[in-house]
């Protein structure tokens, strides 16, 4: 149990345990979004370049650094390597273009999106494909002969070159870290992840742990986190921030139950990276480590585990959570 606000890396780096996430901020307020972030004292910045906001973002981040908000060295800023770059050779060309995008020399970590080769496309055809491999609108999916471990190999090159200061994994399944634990020469620094008292992944943690690999968890807020995708979890179960168990937790501690869901991950060493473009909440989520959960609030909230996946689903070539 930790009551830190950092995490200190098997490279030596020191990665803070709150973020902010950038998946499904629009284009329109990703800068302000980001600035305000910056502003309320967030320093872990968590993109990808299938979010398709890093322009704009970067925008959010040269601003701050403008007005003497924050330094770039006091920033931790996570990038993702998307599915259709994982040849070898598409690599660093894709690392380079989202420093570019953001307007910065490296990336505090670089992280291989999913473990998922799709067939390449050009940037200057479809800058963002998304799902879709033939660069247009029609939503065919194919996949190419790109193995992990060469995907990797030239992930460690952008770290030779200092384009990433560190580099991980995104969306593995245990098999596939034991494997490539098995091949790697430079050290995966961090797996990011589902997980949340609905899917508590104990199993991975335990993982993890025996290799020294810190875990980046995403949607803390379970079903809550896929509203405005309006995925079917959002109607299956209820919402952990109205739930009994969590309600109550939260005040015991005068909190509220998104800090609960928050500390019940960083308490135990797991980074957390919501977002809010409210600023009430951007500060609540941020002080999440002010709470101290008691060992006995902890196994109540995990007992809670359903071992509910809710990212999944698709073609089945490319449904790695299967």
């Amino acid at each position: 149990m930790t009551n830190a606000t950092t995490v200190k890396l098997q490279s030596g780096a020191s990665m803070p345990l709150t973020g902010l996430g950038l998946w499904k901020v629009p284009r329109d307020v990703a800068a302000d979004q980001v600035y305000a972030a910056l502003k309320a004292g967030y320093r872990l910045l968590d993109g990808a370049a299938d979010y398709a906001n890093e322009k704009e973002c970067g925008a959010g981040v040269a601003r701050a650094i403008q007005e003497g908000v924050v330094t770039r060295e006091e920033l931790f800023i996570v990038s993702k390597l998307w599915n259709t770059n994982h040849a070898a050779k598409h690599v660093e060309p894709a690392c380079r273009k989202s420093l570019a995008d953001w307007g910065l020399e490296y990336f505090d970590l670089y992280l291989i999106h999913m473990p998922i080769p799709l067939a390449y496309v050009d940037p200057a055809v479809r800058e963002h494909p998304g799902w879709t491999t033939t660069g247009d609108d029609s939503g065919e999916i194919r996949t190419e002969r790109s193995p992990i471990h060469l995907t990797w190999g030239a992930m460690e090159a952008c770290h030779a070159q200092g384009l990433a200061k560190n580099i991980g994994v995104s969306n593995f399944c245990s098999a596939l870290i034991v494997d490539l634990m098995c091949y790697a020469n430079v050290h995966p620094q961090v797996l990011q992840i589902e997980m949340h008292p609905y899917f508590v992944q104990q199993g991975m943690i335990d993982v993890c742990k025996a290799y020294d690999i810190h875990i980046m968890a995403y949607s803390s807020f379970g079903p809550a986190s896929w509203v405005e995708l309006d995925h079917p979890a959002t109607k299956t179960l209820p919402s952990l921030l109205s739930l009994d168990t969590i309600t109550q937790i939260a005040d015991a501690h005068d909190a509220t139950p998104a800090q609960v869901l928050l500390r019940w991950a960083t308490q135990r060493g797991i980074t957390v990276i919501p977002k809010s473009s409210n600023p009430a909440r951007l500060k609540e989520n941020l002080d999440n480590t002010s709470l101290m959960l008691s060992e006995e609030e902890i196994r109540t909230i995990s007992g809670l585990d359903k071992k509910f996946r809710i990212a999944g689903g698709g073609d089945p070539r490319i449904n790695i959570w299967a």
